[in-house]
């Protein structure tokens, strides 16, 4: 399996999480290639477009570190998806306003997203999805919702932007 893989019996937990996340988020940035955005972007888009979010809010939402969201604005805005605003309620705030282009961009982003995991879970019975899909949430919701503080930094999986 890999390096971290024991030559007990009990599967490589880490290996089988870091594996498949790695393979569906390269999936998904071809499959949204097809429509110009990034995986970051397709998150910034659809966020933004539920409610008025500041960019520190959907920078929360998508995991993403400062320089990172402002990076992926400035893209959103050089594509004509999205523009930085006052915020209605908050004057030091910016808030990230879709464009019109960039909702119709955003809905077809979806339905790419929509099919991707379809396509994923396809290889699964139903039965097999609805166990899977119940287990992995109570892992991300319960056990796994947080990372664990370490004196040694732990080193991130890579996310493709292209």
């Amino acid at each position: 399996m890999t390096a971290m893989a024991s030559a007990g019996t009990t599967p490589d937990l880490s290996y089988l999480l870091d594996h498949t996340g790695h393979v569906l988020r390269t999936r998904m940035a071809a499959a949204l290639a097809e429509v110009g955005l990034t995986t970051r972007m397709h998150c910034v888009l659809v966020h933004a477009l539920e409610e008025e979010r500041t960019q520190i809010q959907l920078a929360e939402i998508g995991d993403m570190d400062k320089t990172t969201m402002v990076v992926t604005v400035d893209a959103l805005e050089k594509a004509g998806l999205a523009e930085r605003r006052p915020s209605a309620t908050d004057r030091r705030a910016r808030i990230i306003a879709v464009t019109p282009e960039g909702a119709r961009v955003a809905e077809r982003s979806r339905r790419i997203v929509d099919r991707v995991h379809e396509q994923v879970l396809a290889a699964l019975t139903e039965q097999e999805r609805e166990v899977f899909l119940r287990v992995m949430d109570r892992l991300v919701t319960g056990h796994l919702a947080t990372p664990v503080e370490s004196g040694r930094p732990v080193r991130r999986a890579r996310r493709p932007e292209k």
